[in-house]
């Protein structure tokens, strides 16, 4: 016997799978992340010091350009691993910054090869205001 469910039914199940979990949803946006970090630096993000601390060395071997293109409008590739990597600037992939354990996870280990430490509430501010600024 085959059940098929009322289009109702299946909507009710959608849901249900939404909060639970079953289907994974964004849990911020790139504006809220935007929000968050210039809150806790108490000052806006610049999108001048973002995309200078986006593009240039830092006595590292790599820039955030190394692996992300500058701009970061289209897909890069791991400087060292040749791992693709999708389009860093929200116009250009709408998953960017839209998970926020995510987020916190590829500062810290992207500063960290970068300038050789975590970056600070103020130089995520501003790199994030750069890549908001891009518009396709």
């Amino acid at each position: 016997m085959t059940h098929h469910l009322h289009p109702l039914q299946a909507a009710v199940l959608a849901g249900l799978l939404l909060a639970t979990g079953g289907v994974r949803a964004a849990d911020t946006s790139a504006p809220q992340q935007l929000e968050r970090w210039s809150a806790q630096a108490s000052a806006p993000g610049n999108a001048e010091r973002g995309q200078q601390l986006f593009t240039q060395r830092h006595g590292a071997e790599w820039s955030c350009s190394s692996c992300h293109h500058s701009p970061p409008t289209r897909a890069g590739q791991h400087a060292s691993t040749g791992k693709p990597i999708a389009p860093l600037a929200p116009a250009f992939n709408r998953e960017a910054f839209t998970d926020s354990a995510k987020v916190d996870k590829w500062f810290r280990r992207n500063c960290k090869d970068v300038l050789s430490r975590e970056c600070s509430p103020g130089e995520k501010a501003n790199v994030l205001a750069y890549l908001l600024r891009l518009k396709p």
